[in-house]
């Protein structure tokens, strides 16, 4: 073995972390008798010549030595060496992949055709591998055939022969997915593949089986799924669930393995033209390997298999926009006496709502109930979950007062590293405005070191949470005006200025005449924002802004005049600084002052030129910033609205912002462009800001306000006057 190996000028190439030098002692620590050194072999791999799926010069050079591996019986975890050499072999580069390359990339690229062609010329091995005595290769290889081989055909007629007679549970599931996967790469067998698919997920058939067949019938051949697949579905977990489970100690009577096998092999007894076999020909339902066995008198009920959530994924997956059967599907998973589907069934409605829009009253009542749980995990789980959803977690209120009242532990949590921060269910009912949170705000409030994120909590409680005012007044007195006053005072003047707190003048005053140094610049806007809150109270400030007005730096100027604008309404004395500052270098303090020259409105007219001229500016912000603010000093929505629509249809980064001018304009006329926008996100199933892979915590938060914007803006065109 590795013949050659040591002939190879592993020096000269490199992988993720520098020369290459050390490959061949990795691939000789894959053959090693020693588990622990076979892992660690594994992630070097994985961690350095194959790092985050490149390939390297180093990378191409091993394969022949991985094949080697793969085929010598006397090697132990090869399963593992065949799922590395189907990462290796199989990223392709399609003709738009192609177009995009850089000159940086070439090799790159070049490389990922070079593995991709050596590895499927080798492919043939993984048909002898299916046979193999090790059960992990055997898991391993038909999604390597149906990844790399370069005849799907042969491919799909190896799975469905192998079926039948294949003894391992797990094996039989991932004979399954490879058909899937087969049908998904190469378009002319789908429907091949979906009439067995839809054979093995009909009655007849273990559970797990069925629901492996409907998971991939989902991905690659949806509308092949039965009109009831919920039902479906949901009794196939059923069945999973009730399967009995045998005690340590108790002895399987009969040969499950035979009855599993014989049940699989009925597969082949109706040609592909074939409909459902008759009644009386069907095969009776078993369960999987492991379940089905004849059990002692000690028999009690198995949770399902770890298998079925990753099933369950895939389902939810090929699902995609098919949001009441997901949330039905979902529903029921939360009722399963199974924590594991139930963790999983959170993790799943948390993506689901993120992404996709819906009636989810019943499913965020059932997330609630999981607040109840004995289980610490399964109840934080829940908590995080509705921690995101904000207004949509109102089913939930109840269980999240219950959960907060009964676990003031919970309330703040500490971290290894950065300040605390307020616990996820404090914070999720804080954001539904719910008064119930306001106990839990008061003890964060007198800890040695205050969350964070209280201030943001206390936005959303607004007036209910006027009972903490005093004490946000107190605290922000003992604050030390040092290098990390900020993080002390910025909760503390975010709250203030929620809550319109004019009593705290003179401890919001004291911040700002003792602004330290390091941020200082952070700490002052705070505390100019929290004096614009208490509006005409704040009288006492006006010697301190007019002095700030001509303090060098825009963003001072400007939050000043902003101030000052709020107290005395002298647009005489805020105008200058704020017409200075459109000629600011960086575009956020442009912004800044444009934004605030809007809040002026007509008095601000003698600047509508200057905005005009920024409407073709190339920052979309600033662009859309403009629009707005010509529209409130002239009036005039003419010049604004096709600037708004053009960026709405470029970016649904600004759409909130636009929905929101839209609405105040009263331009979504009937038949208008504006109208026409509106409705057409209204329409939408998948929520404006959903992101395959990236995702926000406001993302869900966001997507309802931009609902509720179209919605009033079209409401006031009809007569019918804003909604809520």
């Amino acid at each position: 073995m590795f013949a050659g190996i040591d002939e190879v000028d592993w020096a000269s190439m490199e992988h993720a972390y520098g020369p290459a030098g050390d490959v061949p002692a990795m691939l000789r620590g894959l053959a090693s008798a020693d588990p622990a050194e076979r892992e660690q072999a594994l992630d070097g791999m994985y961690g350095a010549v194959h790092h985050q799926g490149d390939v390297y010069a180093c990378t191409l050079a091993s394969i022949p030595f991985l094949f080697e591996l793969v085929v010598d019986p006397g090697i132990q975890d090869r399963g593992s060496i065949v799922e590395l050499l189907t990462s290796i072999g199989g990223i392709d580069l399609d003709e738009d992949d192609e177009d995009e390359i850089d000159e940086d990339e070439i090799e790159g690229a070049a490389n990922y055709a070079m593995a991709a062609t050596a590895v499927t010329a080798g492919a043939g091995v993984f048909f002898e591998l299916m046979t193999d005595e090790d059960p992990g290769v055997r898991l391993s290889a038909p999604l390597a055939l149906a990844a790399l081989h370069d005849h799907p055909d042969r491919v799909l007629a190896l799975l469905r022969e192998r079926l039948p007679i294949e003894p391992d549970e797990e094996v039989r599931l991932a004979l399954v997915e490879a058909a899937g996967r087969v049908a998904l790469r190469h378009r002319s067998l789908a429907g091949q593949a979906a009439t067995w698919l839809s054979r093995l997920a009909g009655e007849g058939f273990p559970p797990g089986l069925r629901l492996a067949a409907l998971a991939q019938l989902a991905r690659c051949a949806p509308d092949a799924l039965p009109g009831d697949v919920v039902r479906v579905v949901t009794g196939l977990l059923r069945q999973l669930r009730s399967a009995p489970a045998r005690r340590s100690g108790a002895a399987p009577a009969v040969d499950a393995q035979a009855g599993a096998a014989e049940a699989v092999a009925a597969v082949e007894a109706y040609p592909d033209t074939a409909g459902e076999p008759p009644a009386e020909e069907r095969v009776a339902p078993v369960t999987l390997v492991g379940q089905l066995r004849a059990l002692s008198d000690k028999e009690v009920p198995a949770p399902a298999a770890p298998w079925t959530a990753d099933l369950l994924r895939t389902l939810h997956v090929g699902l995609d926009d098919r949001v009441a059967e997901r949330t039905a599907l979902l529903t029921d998973q939360l009722r399963s006496p199974d924590r594991r589907q139930r963790i999983d069934a959170l993790r799943m409605s948390s993506g689901l709502i993120r992404a996709w829009r819906g009636s989810y009253e019943e499913l965020v009542r059932l997330i609630g109930e999981q607040l109840a749980t004995p289980d610490p995990l399964l109840a934080e789980a829940a908590s995080h979950v509705l921690e995101e959803l904000f207004g949509l977690a109102a089913p939930a209120a109840d269980a999240l007062a219950a959960r907060v009242a009964a676990d003031p532990g919970a309330w703040v949590r500490d971290w290894p590293s950065g300040p605390p921060a307020l616990g996820s269910a404090v914070k999720a009912l804080a954001r539904l405005g719910d008064a119930r949170a306001v106990p839990a705000l008061a003890a964060a409030l007198e800890r040695p070191e205050v969350p964070h994120d209280v201030g943001f909590a206390i936005g959303h409680l607004g007036a209910a949470a006027a009972p903490l005012a005093e004490v946000l007044r107190r605290r922000l007195g003992e604050v030390p005006l040092d290098e990390r006053a900020h993080d002390r005072a910025g909760p503390l003047l975010t709250g203030l200025a929620v809550l319109r707190a004019d009593q705290a003048l003179p401890e919001v005053l004291r911040v700002l005449r003792g602004v330290p140094e390091y941020r200082g610049e952070w700490v002052r806007t705070a505390a100019l924002r929290a004096l614009g809150a208490f509006g005409p109270a704040a009288r006492g400030a006006v010697p301190e802004l007019r002095a700030l007005l001509r303090r060098p730096g825009a963003t001072s100027a400007t939050e000043a005049a902003k101030a000052l604008w709020a107290i005395e309404g002298d647009a005489g004395a805020v105008l200058p600084v704020l017409i200075e500052g459109l000629g600011a270098e960086r575009v956020h303090e442009v912004r800044s002052a444009v934004n605030a020259l809007g809040g002026l409105g007509a008095r601000a007219a003698v600047v509508a030129p200057r905005l005009r001229a920024l409407l073709g500016h190339e920052e979309q912000w600033l662009r859309v910033d403009a629009a707005v603010a010509l529209w409130e000093v002239s009036g005039r929505a003419d010049e604004s609205v096709p600037v708004l629509l053009a960026d709405w249809a470029k970016s649904r980064h600004v759409r909130v912002r636009v929905a929101e001018c839209l609405a105040r304009m009263g331009a979504a006329g009937a038949g208008s462009d504006a109208a026409r926008a509106l409705r057409a996100e209204l329409t939408s199933v998948r929520r404006y800001n959903a992101m395959d892979g990236v995702f926000g915590s406001h993302d869900t938060y966001e997507d309802e306000k931009l609902l509720a914007l179209c919605r009033q803006a079209l409401l006031r065109n009809t007569g019918k006057g804003p909604t809520t």
